[in-house]
């Protein structure tokens, strides 16, 4: 866990300090005052231009975090990540365990085209489960439910007649 990054040692401390490079500086806040980045990513560069030290500022996590209206542990955590790897670190999500999503643009195709085509023989229209139940058959996807197919076709603004 020992390094160092923008001069800055990194230790086992809590009381980590930032020195931001100019640059950096005026990509935090041209992040900010455009408005268009995530919320979550907007607090995250509020938290290390308020941690920032290079402007003689010594703010503590507690100020950062009242400021941010955050907790310290999250002025802790930015702080930390931003050590470790720079802005793209301490800015951006790690992503999420778990599954990876069933829906690609590939699969999606595939259950619009499903979707779109004539039902089997028997039903007169698609429904969730049956799309669900084909797209199984077809080997589109391992296993999916008729609540998640609903759910796709949802954000495709796709209806199944209704």
């Amino acid at each position: 866990m020992n390094g160092t990054h923008g001069g800055i040692l990194l230790g086992m401390s809590k009381h980590m300090h930032i020195e931001l490079s100019a640059e950096e500086r005026a990509e935090l806040e041209r992040l900010i005052h455009t408005g268009n980045a995530p919320a979550r990513k907007q607090t995250r560069a509020r938290i290390l231009l308020l941690s920032d030290r290079s402007g003689g500022q010594k703010r503590t996590g507690k100020e950062v975090a009242e400021a941010a209206l955050c907790s310290t542990s999250t002025v802790y955590s930015i702080r930390q990540r931003y050590l470790k790897g720079g802005l793209p670190q301490a800015l951006n999500d790690k992503g999420w365990p778990g599954a990876k999503p069933k829906l690609t643009g590939d699969v999606e195709a595939k259950l619009i085209m499903l979707a779109c085509s004539t039902p089997p023989p028997g039903h007169a229209r698609w429904t969730l489960r049956l799309l669900a139940s084909q797209m199984i058959e077809l080997g589109y996807v391992e296993d999916v439910s008729h609540v998640t197919i609903g759910e796709w076709l949802k954000k495709t603004n796709l209806s199944l007649g209704r």
